[in-house]
């Protein structure tokens, strides 16, 4: 009786570890910086800082973004702040982690400045939500992948 208690213990231990083993994996998504290829059609709102005592200013855009599955995004679009618009194109860097969310750093011209925002892979890589991290923005956006995974390109 006790060999059976002991061949049950051991069995129910290898289960065990085998289990907490492919747990980190089960829960891993898998994403890369080759999750993000392809031209996504984003769009932007929210509101931009001026220097106090003015209010922020309202702001609106919405961008082709193409990224190169290798960490670099290119963008082209249109912009408004406070109604004012104009044509913007934008260059720059991302990093996806393997839990899909992601950063991305982009040089916006004309103007000259650099963009941060933190965003979310969603809907099988066909989706981001992104976020402007940049302090005194409050901006959103959501990007949707112009031909959806399982679709080409060409």
């Amino acid at each position: 009786m006790k060999r059976i208690t002991i061949a049950q213990a051991f069995t129910i231990a290898a289960i065990t570890l085998l289990a907490l083993g492919l747990a980190p994996t089960a829960n891993a998504k898998g994403c890369s910086n080759a999750t993000l290829k392809g031209t996504f059609a984003e769009k932007d709102t929210g509101f931009i800082p001026n220097p106090p005592p003015a209010n922020p200013s309202l702001f609106a855009g919405v961008n082709l973004d193409t990224f190169d599955g290798k960490g670099t995004i290119t963008a082209i679009g249109f912009a408004t702040v406070d109604g004012n618009g104009a044509p913007q194109t934008e260059i720059g860097t991302y990093t996806v982690n393997p839990d899909c969310t992601g950063t991305y750093e982009v040089q916006i011209s004309p103007g000259g400045f650099t963009a941060h925002a933190f965003f979310v892979i969603d809907d099988g890589g066909n989706e981001l939500q992104i976020i402007v991290t940049d302090p005194g923005n409050v901006i959103t956006c959501i990007a949707r992948k112009q031909l959806p995974v399982g679709r080409s390109e060409e």
